[in-house]
């Protein structure tokens, strides 16, 4: 058996068997085999789906397809989160700190951008200094002295998934279910946490835009850790605009820093709260979603959470002065305000088209050797549903150059759908998705 007769089965729809799926698993891992075999077999899975089986059973050979993090040298129920991705999603960098200024541990591994969505890694490391790769060691000794970490999964954990994640980016393959299922999966698993949030999206911004399909991929990882024995929550939430106002890097920072410093409200600071409550309960720090909402209030109101992200960007030598002066932050060329050009309201966006806008301007990644620019990007403070006039401000863009703002400003034009009727604000969540079943907001 060879990686042919592997990718030969699963292009015919054949269920895979668990050798198989350890032999494609460890080729990731060691690098054994050439990246388009890789690529071939991912686009046959994307294509032919994967059975529960095997999805379980390629989750567990990616956990194990390196070392695992043991986390019970620090005190407490260490609790994390996770989301499938979006455009603005930049609730990790407010969650982390307010969650652990709460009592909570936090040690996290992110990841980068993956295809029109950004990454955590990516916006701390636009914070000058910041460094996401500290050792085991390092990364223990610091949850336990300050309670919070967020770095990059190490080169050895999950070694399969790393891979595999990289291809997904440039191969069309990232919106697989069990591919996601088993992705995410594994790497918290194999990092180590007791319990698990996960932020499942859904919209014209997500990876599943339906919302039945995301269901079904947060019931899919909620099965697979209810296996594994991790107690598990997932919310389903909307990505039919950018969560926050602010996308690109170093901007998200920016509008993460002015969320915990209590300058910023709306849709990012109600799913923060909404999704921190869950941490908070998980975490054992209340009993009720509605205390530990409560809790997260107050030391945000206090200041505590603002001053937790300082401590942990100082930790990992960055400079913390951002958390006081957003202008240490890297700053684009080119600022450009765009202003509406007719009336009407805003009915819709076609948030992967937003994200990809980004991308476009350097945000993101088109292949995973790019590098980024982390001062551009654009800041797009309409929501859904708001009325507006000729002459109001629409977004403003941040770019490297005049060339690139004009093809970025005429995408994001195009993907906000304007209409002469008033419309409908969409719902920032639809589901809660336990082992006991899936419940709706009433």
């Amino acid at each position: 058996m060879n990686m042919i007769d592997v990718i030969t089965d699963k292009k015919l729809g054949k269920e895979l068997t668990q050798e198989e799926i350890e032999l494609f698993v460890d080729a990731a891992a060691h690098s054994s085999v050439p990246d388009y075999q890789l690529a071939a077999l991912l686009m046959a899975i994307r294509l032919n789906g994967m059975t529960a089986r095997e999805t379980t059973a390629l989750t567990l050979a990616m956990q194990n397809s390196g070392d695992t993090v043991d986390l019970s040298s620090i005190p407490g129920i260490k609790v994390d989160k996770h989301s499938t991705g979006g455009v603005g999603d930049t609730t990790t960098l407010i969650l982390a700190p307010l969650v652990a200024a709460c009592g909570v541990p936090v040690a996290k591994m992110s990841g980068r951008g993956l295809g029109h969505t950004g990454g955590t890694l990516d916006k701390l490391e636009s914070i000058p200094g910041m460094s996401v790769a500290l050792s085991g060691e390092a990364f223990l000794e610091q949850v336990k002295r300050i309670g919070v970490a967020v770095i990059g999964q190490t080169g050895m954990l999950a070694p399969a998934d790393k891979t595999l994640y990289a291809l997904r980016d440039v191969t069309a393959t990232v919106d697989s279910l069990p591919l996601i299922a088993s992705s995410i999966m594994s790497k918290k698993l194999a990092a180590g946490s007791d319990a698990i949030v996960l932020d499942v999206k859904t919209g014209s911004g997500a990876i599943m835009h339906t919302l039945d399909g995301a269901i079904e991929l947060a019931r899919a990882m909620v099965d697979i850790g209810t296996l594994a024995g991790k107690p598990v929550t997932a919310i389903v939430t909307g990505m039919e605009q950018p969560l926050g106002t602010h996308v690109g890097n170093a901007l998200e920072v920016k509008d993460a820093i002015d969320v915990l410093a209590g300058r910023t409200k709306g849709d990012l600071l109600d799913v923060s709260l909404l999704l921190g409550a869950h941490m908070l309960v998980l975490g054992g720090a209340a009993g009720t979603v509605e205390e530990a909402h409560g809790k997260l209030v107050r030391a945000l109101e206090s200041g505590a959470g603002l001053e937790k992200f300082a401590e942990m960007i100082r930790a990992q030598g960055g400079n913390p002065a951002v958390t006081e002066d957003i202008t240490l932050l890297p700053q684009a060329n080119v600022v450009r305000p765009v202003f509406v050009r007719k009336h009407g309201f805003i009915a819709g966006m076609d948030t992967t088209a937003l994200g990809i806008a980004a991308q476009a301007m350097g945000a993101g990644r088109q292949r995973k050797e790019d590098s980024l620019d982390y001062s551009v990007g654009f800041v797009l403070p309409v929501r859904i549903g708001d009325e507006v006039f000729p002459g109001d401000p629409f977004f403003t863009l941040y770019a490297r150059n005049e060339d690139e703002a004009d093809r970025a400003e005429e995408a994001i034009r195009s993907a906000i759908v304007l209409s002469e009727e008033a419309a409908v604000r969409p719902p920032l969540w639809y589901a809660q998705v336990t082992r006991d079943g899936v419940i709706k907001p009433s």
